[in-house]
């Protein structure tokens, strides 16, 4: 790129303060050289580096008006815009890095791991009561049944009961003590099972 004097330099930041676009063009002109150099020495990737170098166009665009002449030359501003963009670029390399090392570890561990057994439930202890008990309920009729899920899996008592179903108090204890009378019947044969 060609060098920029300060008379130069000055006139184009005044033109880009005043938002003219013409400007800008002629910024780029002259600036990309020494952008992509300094960038795609930072990133070494040519396609990547021209990525940041239109972001920092983009930015100068945007935010000229917050560059204070006083503070500095546009050329060093610019080039503080594209190596700040270019280390974003780098530490979200390593992050994305780090993500794919942490993915290949679990897929390693999850090929290294013996596949999942699947537990052989009748072996148990209890489970023949529990399979028992489940088909003896499956047996009830549904507002039987409906009882004794919420009193004894869900732990309401009669009146809570009574209240969340809408019914009075006496129904609920009547399905209850029918249901009961059908599932000692039903359930019989495990009673030396059961405490």
């Amino acid at each position: 790129g060609r060098p920029l004097s300060l008379e130069r330099e000055a006139t184009l930041q005044a033109r880009l303060l005043a938002r003219d676009e013409q400007a800008l063009v002629e910024l780029v002109d002259l600036a990309t050289p020494w952008l992509l150099g300094v960038v795609q020495g930072m990133l070494s990737d040519r396609d990547e580096a021209e990525d940041v170098v239109q972001e920092v166009f983009t930015i100068a665009w945007r935010r000229v008006d917050l560059f204070d002449r006083e503070q500095g030359r546009l050329m060093p501003w610019l080039l503080r815009i594209a190596r700040n963009r270019a280390i974003d670029r780098l530490r979200s390399r390593r992050r994305q890095l780090a993500k794919m090392r942490r993915v290949e570890a679990f897929r390693a561990l999850g090929e290294a791991a013996s596949p999942a057994v699947e537990p052989n439930e009748a072996a148990r202890p209890g489970w023949h009561i529990h399979e028992a008990v489940h088909a003896a309920l499956g047996e009830l009729p549904e507002e039987q049944r409906t009882v004794v899920r919420l009193a004894y899996f869900e732990g309401l008592t009669q009146s809570e009961i009574a209240g969340r179903l809408g019914i009075p108090l006496g129904t609920v204890k009547t399905r209850l003590r029918l249901a009961f009378d059908k599932l000692r019947t039903g359930l019989a044969s495990i009673r030396d099972w059961v405490i």
